[in-house]
């Protein structure tokens, strides 16, 4: 029989309060695609950080290439022959692009040959970046892309994948699934956790199934369905939603005539932005990673205030130069895509973390009023299904998917006239997702305005009544869901639309 690439025998990791890893055995072959699939919580970054060398097992045996290691740094881990892409990325912000993908290499190359493998790369698997970049200018999907073609530079043996097409568009995803095929027909062994099932079934070739931090199943993904996938995962199939027709009513969100300069040089510029969001709708804007998402995220939040006056309007008022604070008495709550850092403090507890978007904790002369913090605190975690420690466990103490339950919670709990959500589902297990977007479709049904801003077409068809798509600082025509295709998306994502109706569908949709 063939060596395993890789044999966990028995892994076991406590922390306080909840065991991620309780006897998991697991071996992967050489050449192999092997899923690790489980809800969010279930263990399986806890897992990849063991097998890289970021975590301690208290128990069990790591064997690889039939020998037994003790992997006890990232270091050692590529000296192996093992390379990790994280969920969370592990890049320096103040260092170029070139200079973070040198760390992880041989020092003996110059930092102009590393650029130039960079480069190469990137035109190769069509993960474009340009390596004299700081990373601090990046969006996240760029940030991903970074990631990706440092580990793919160190030529690994064993490549873990954690959520690597999560804010990749769909034609980046196929041009992903040929590097990763091809790679295994060449002997790489590659570990691939995502949430999304289809991916798991057209891609891998063995699948081990995590709940709870045990193993319960491991299965040939490719002879299972999405439906039997999802039971194995979470015991059950996720639930339906349920899509009423649109009653739309006034406008909530009007943006017109939104040009503005990237506070970064190289960001990318707004051009002439038209955007209407009405209450009891769900709008959708698509687009590939880095083109203008995340400037248009800060402006309508109120991070940016440089805006033209009367470019944006919430609730018929010009909110164009208000504060966060300020909109936010409007009516507007945000849910921002990075999670640690902007939609939560890592280090304050989810009670704490609330006082971020939520006022009514607060007493008179500013006391907080702790016990009712806390109170809402578990409310959210009940009702969200939200796997912590209780209301005083750290933010970063969390999953990404339980956390970015927690803090979508904790905005639409705060009964929103206007919700704007950038990546809703990002890293989130299929139930959650199915949650977050019921939710979602529950708030807009309630009256509320809703704006969702996603590299996940699938959700956006899913829950938008409209859709428009941004590239290069510019945003396409309103499109009806019923009006819009997978195809045609993709189109508009390189610009191609026509620019001419613009204007006149935002003014229709406006005067209705």
């Amino acid at each position: 029989m063939t060596t395993p690439r890789l044999q966990l025998t028995g892994i076991t990791k406590r922390y306080p309060g909840v065991v991620a890893n309780s006897e998991v055995s697991l071996t992967v072959a050489p050449g192999e695609i092997h899923a690790v699939l489980g809800e969010n919580g279930a263990g399986k970054s806890t897992l990849m950080k063991v097998i890289y060398g970021s975590i301690k097992p208290d128990e069990g045996s790591v064997m690889f290439n039939g020998r037994q290691v003790q992997v006890r740094n990232p270091q050692e881990a590529r000296a192996l022959g093992i390379s990790m892409v994280f969920q969370h990325f592990s890049l320096f912000d103040t260092l170029s692009v070139a200079e973070n993908v040198w760390l992880g290499l041989d020092k003996s190359l110059s930092l102009p040959e590393v650029s130039a493998s960079i480069t190469a790369k990137a035109a190769e698997y069509g993960l474009d970046i340009d390596p004299a970049r700081p990373v601090h200018t990046l969006s996240v999907g760029e940030m991903q892309r970074v990631e990706i073609i440092r580990s793919l530079l160190t030529n690994p043996q064993l490549l873990i994948l954690d959520e690597p097409t999560s804010v990749l568009t769909p034609q980046a995803v196929e041009k992903l699934f040929v590097v990763l095929k091809k790679l295994a027909s060449e002997g790489c062994s590659i570990l691939y956790i995502s949430h999304k099932l289809h991916e798991i079934r057209e891609l891998c070739t063995a699948c081990t199934v995590l709940r709870g931090g045990m193993v319960t199943g491991v299965c040939d993904p490719r002879q299972e369905s999405n439906a039997s996938l999802s039971r194995l995962m979470i015991g059950a199939e996720p639930p339906a939603l349920d899509v009423r027709a649109l009653h739309a009513g006034a406008n909530v969100l009007a943006v017109s005539g939104l040009s503005l300069q990237s506070a970064d040089p190289f960001g990318t510029h707004l051009s002439d932005i038209a955007l209407t969001v009405r209450a009891g709708e769900v709008v959708g804007i698509a687009g590939v990673s880095g083109n203008g998402q995340g400037e248009l995220m800060v402006c309508l939040s109120g991070e940016d205030i440089r805006a033209p006056a009367g470019s944006i309007r919430v609730a018929g008022q010009d909110a164009a130069r208000l504060s966060p604070g300020r909109r936010r008495a409007l009516g507007l709550h945000f849910v921002p895509e990075e999670r640690l850092g902007r939609g939560a403090v890592p280090t304050l507890s989810l009670a704490h973390n609330l006082l971020l978007t939520r006022r009514d904790a607060v007493g008179q002369g500013g006391w907080l009023r702790l016990g009712a913090l806390r109170a809402q605190a578990a409310d959210i975690i009940r009702r969200y299904n939200v796997k912590a420690n209780g209301p005083d466990a750290a933010a970063k103490s969390l999953s990404g998917g339980n956390l970015q339950k927690f803090i979508v919670g904790r905005e639409i709990e705060a009964k929103p006239k206007l919700l704007i959500v950038s990546q809703p589902t990002w890293g989130v297990d299929v139930g959650a997702a199915a949650q977050i977007r019921g939710e979602i479709l529950a708030l807009r049904d309630a009256g509320c305005a809703v704006l969702v801003v996603s590299e996940e077409l699938d959700e956006l068809f899913e829950i938008s009544d409209r859709l428009h798509v941004i590239a290069k600082g510019r945003l396409s025509p309103s499109l009806d869901r019923a009006e819009a295709t997978i195809e045609r998306i993709g189109e508009w994502m390189s610009g191609l639309w026509d620019g001419s109706g613009t204007h006149q569908k935002e003014s229709e949709h406006a005067a209705a």
